[in-house]
């Protein structure tokens, strides 16, 4: 069975807008499941729909925001407030094995699509809900108050400037990932019991779970992360950029002491991996100043291919720092790209579901 028709007998109808719910759906349609989007056409349905960038075109229909995350779908609109509409939406609920909603606070209830009435006319359905900052929450939630308010953006940016938002909704696309575990976990259960399940995910609870070691540096032994531009708090160098002898930019990962003595190796600094300064990774990071001003030194009378191609093949992680057309004019990420034509209008995205599943 190809990854495109796995979930080729999976129903999934999708109350989402915006990113973490629509990314959820794309996922199912990727994998095969036939996913129907309903807009609520008093609003004029999804709001990312006008969420367009200057170069856009004001007549579209949809901004390629909205096409990031609403790939293989059938898409209607509707207003369930309406009576005739409402039983429809009920009377498809009977064979649907996913519904997918992230609605503001009281909204289900308001629209009579709570889970409570729902689970009543299809006993088998998996209720995936995203909220803000928890189900009893009235605020109203979106990425970048998340960012701010579970850290992020207090540890992003460079070292006296600004705090900085991602520029992508990383927690909504942090939160989607959650639901669709759940949500598979969900399915799993249904398969031996026969039941469905409620499935709950806030985009508060996600960012937590996601700041990892930054976390657990301050968990543990007290350590505030602090803005550091690119660098990592516990590896040095780790994501330091440097500038080569033709003005271009490079960044290390150097993850072990070997990797260190061979970098230094190769840029003929041999001498500074026998400093106490710099013999493990701890002193480095504890003497990261100097040991990035070395190491700029030296990384400046090199060319970035040069360097580049001869760390990669002395086997050091080591990266060049790509806008969005060097991404996308690699083969590899060409193939990762996902075509659609809607209503003459054709809509490019990078796949949701990256992962391949062999017998």
């Amino acid at each position: 069975m190809t990854q495109s028709n796995f979930f080729k007998d999976l129903k999934v109808i999708e109350l989402s807008s915006v990113l973490a719910g629509p990314l959820v759906g794309t996922f199912f349609a990727e994998m095969g499941a036939k996913v129907l989007k309903i807009e609520n056409s008093l609003t004029h349905g999804d709001v990312t729909r006008t969420w367009k960038a200057k170069n856009e075109l004001e007549t579209s229909e949809y901004s390629s925001y909205y096409a990031s995350a609403n790939y293989g779908k059938k898409v209607v609109f509707a207003n369930l407030m309406d009576e005739e509409t409402l039983r429809n939406f009920y009377d498809s609920i009977k064979n649907t094995d996913v519904l997918i909603l992230n609605f503001k606070y009281g909204d289900a209830e308001k629209f009579n699509v709570d889970y409570e009435t729902l689970k009543k006319i299809n006993p088998k359905l998996i209720y995936g809900c995203i909220s803000g900052f928890g189900e009893e929450s009235e605020r109203v939630a979106y990425d970048a108050i998340l960012q701010a308010e579970t850290g992020f953006m207090s540890m992003n940016g460079a070292t006296d400037a600004a705090s900085t938002k991602m520029p992508v909704a990383l927690i909504d696309v942090l939160a989607s990932h959650q639901l669709k575990e759940g949500i598979l976990v969900a399915l799993l259960k249904r398969q031996s019991s026969g039941k469905g399940s409620k499935v709950h995910v806030s985009l508060y609870d996600s960012a937590i779970a996601s700041l990892v070691n930054q976390a657990s540096n301050w968990l543990m032994n007290g350590n505030i992360a602090q803005k550091l531009g690119s660098a990592h708090p516990n590896i040095a160098p780790y994501g330091d950029v440097f500038t080569t002898l033709d003005n271009k930019e490079i960044l290390f990962a150097i993850g072990s002491d070997k990797h260190f003595e061979i970098l230094c190796d190769i840029l003929e600094i041999s001498d500074i991996n026998k400093n106490d300064k710099f013999v493990t990774n701890q002193h480095r990071v504890s003497n990261r100043k100097e040991l990035l001003e070395i190491l700029q030194l030296a990384i400046k009378s090199w060319k970035r291919d040069d360097l580049y191609f001869e760390l990669i093949h002395k086997k050091i992680p080591v990266g060049i720092i790509n806008n969005m057309q060097e991404v996308f004019e690699q083969e590899n990420a060409q193939k990762l790209l996902l075509r659609e034509t809607v209503n003459g209008v054709e809509s490019i995205r990078p796949k949701t579901a990256v992962f391949t599943i062999e017998d």
